[in-house]
């Protein structure tokens, strides 16, 4: 983890929101202690529930326990399409135990991954299809890895046919594709980029989405929300990228908070809160 330090705490948000995907085991959570300080500085701010989401079955053995350990944490369980190549049959089948166990709620991430150059295309489509039946078979909503590959995701989620809920993770793409999703009934999940002030097509984005249809997440400890692009990211800076939407679609931050909360509720069948 970088040494630089994390950003400020901000104030706390008026209404308890969700960190919609997050690797809190990447954050420096080696032991418990680490994990609850993690999760009590987000409840500071606001962000008093998260989901972490795993990428191989190491995060993903760590994630169902820190579910079962802390009712703030719940977790997604996947393969990540850079690792499709070598992925196996028992490492499919640990998956699959692993996403019915308590605190699971999405299958992800999974999904495709054409900025690396890790595991071949043919890899990725045969894994994304692999999860895409498995998140219908456990109904549980889809959690979507898109990088660089927006046209194929589509395609192969309307060939195999959608979950009844999908989540566009760290949604990259333009209003195009925005109103695609959109009109498809997928959810769009916010994370820190859309704070950037270059990041002009998703600030279009994020005032076109209808309220009910986004989420937010912070991706940490990845893509840390402007004005602290650069440093470590955690939990609790999603109240930042909460701030952000509003002040882009000229609403006030707690009628944002409000529909994140909600939809994060709806979205993950978490327990309804009023107190976070």
């Amino acid at each position: 983890m970088s040494k630089k330090e994390l950003p400020p705490e901000p104030d706390p948000l008026g209404v308890p929101v969700v960190d919609a995907h997050t690797h809190v085991d990447a954050c420096g959570a080696e032991t418990g202690a680490q994990r609850a300080a993690i999760v009590d500085r987000a409840q500071r701010a606001g962000v008093g529930r998260v989901v972490t989401v795993a990428d191989d079955i190491t995060a993903a053995r760590w994630a169902v326990e820190a579910s079962q350990a802390d009712d703030r944490v719940f977790a997604a369980v996947a393969i990540h399409p850079t690792r499709a190549k070598d992925s196996d049959a028992d490492m499919y089948s640990e998956v699959e135990r692993l996403v019915r166990s308590e605190g699971v709620v999405a299958v992800g991430e999974t999904g495709l991954d054409y900025y690396w150059d890790y595991s071949p295309k043919e890899d990725q489509w045969e894994a994304f299809r692999w999860h895409i039946d498995l998140a219908k078979r456990v109904r549980l909503p889809l959690m979507i890895h898109d990088r660089e590959a927006h046209e194929d995701i589509l395609d192969i989620l309307d060939s195999e046919g959608a979950p009844e809920t999908v989540v566009f993770h760290c949604f990259s793409g333009d209003a195009a594709m925005a109103r695609r999703c959109v009109e498809a009934g997928y959810v769009l999940s916010f994370a820190g980029t859309v704070t950037f002030r270059n990041a002009r097509d998703l600030h279009e984005v994020a005032r076109l989405v209808p309220p009910e249809q986004y989420l937010v997440e912070t991706d940490a400890p990845f893509l840390t929300p402007h004005p602290y692009r650069g440093r470590p990211n955690e939990p609790y800076c999603a109240a930042y990228t909460v701030r952000g939407i509003a002040e882009l679609r000229g609403e006030d931050e707690q009628l944002v908070a409000e529909s994140v909360r909600r939809n994060a509720e709806r979205v993950y069948r978490l327990p309804a809160t009023a107190d976070g």
